[in-house]
């Protein structure tokens, strides 16, 4: 999915739109996990149980709309679903619908409904989300722009285990840009995000310790090892 939102993320590198494509069909770009095997998609009998008011099949009805699974692509469709569920709360919903009200897919382009409802699904810890909120606020998509806002939900998202979350932040701690530079906190978020597949993270990560001491890079070391994500709602 194409956004005019964000093109570039991170002091000087480039992430595409990937991230937040992959926000619209409920996707996560951090492969750490493994995905099991899954049985065949059956379009019909998830949309029975979304009709019949499942919030799970009414989000998962939406990603396969959106995303051409076994039906025709229909992203007004996938909005009406997303709709659903986001109504009964689902965080991922809410996120997914809040992407497309900023695309214009599905429903009018509205880019102050897509952060109402990324929100609401920020509110409830939901990474994904928060990453997506931060990325509003950065770019002052439907909210008015405040690099402090968009500073807190990164670190929110990162601290819920969003990879890409995780390189903003490393980036921002690398080049000082709204905290204070420091090696350390550098290295560890660029380390969480290289585990969670970001491509560019490694690379940066050894510029960074091309600048630090032995004692830095251990002690680095020893936060990464010892990180373990949980959700994380800041205060308002």
């Amino acid at each position: 999915m194409s956004s005019p939102t964000l093109r570039r993320i991170g002091a000087g590198v480039s992430l595409g739109w990937l991230a937040l494509a992959l926000i619209s069909c409920g996707k996560s770009p951090d492969p750490r996990s493994a995905p099991e095997a899954q049985p065949p998609v059956n379009p019909a009998e998830i949309k029975t149980r979304a009709d019949a008011g499942d919030a799970e099949a009414q989000l998962k009805y939406a990603q396969i709309c959106a995303n051409g699974e076994g039906v025709k692509r229909d992203y007004k469709l996938a909005a009406e679903y997303y709709r659903k569920a986001a109504e009964q709360g689902n965080a991922a919903a809410q996120t997914s619908l809040g992407q497309l009200y900023e695309a214009g897919r599905g429903v009018p382009g509205d880019p102050k409904e897509a952060a109402e409802w990324t929100l609401k699904a920020a509110e409830q810890g939901y990474a994904r989300g928060q990453y997506a909120l931060a990325v509003y606020y950065m770019t002052g998509t439907g909210v008015t722009k405040s690099d402090a806002d968009a500073l807190k939900w990164y670190r929110a998202s990162a601290n819920g285990g969003y990879a890409y979350a995780q390189f903003h932040l490393g980036m921002r701690y690398k080049d000082g840009q709204g905290v204070t530079a420091n090696p350390v906190e550098a290295y560890k978020w660029l380390s969480l995000a290289a585990d969670g597949g970001v491509a560019e993270a490694p690379e940066i990560r050894q510029e960074v310790q091309g600048r630090m001491t032995s004692a830095q890079v251990n002690e680095a070391k020893r936060q990464v090892k010892e990180f373990t994500a949980k959700p994380t709602i800041p205060p308002h």
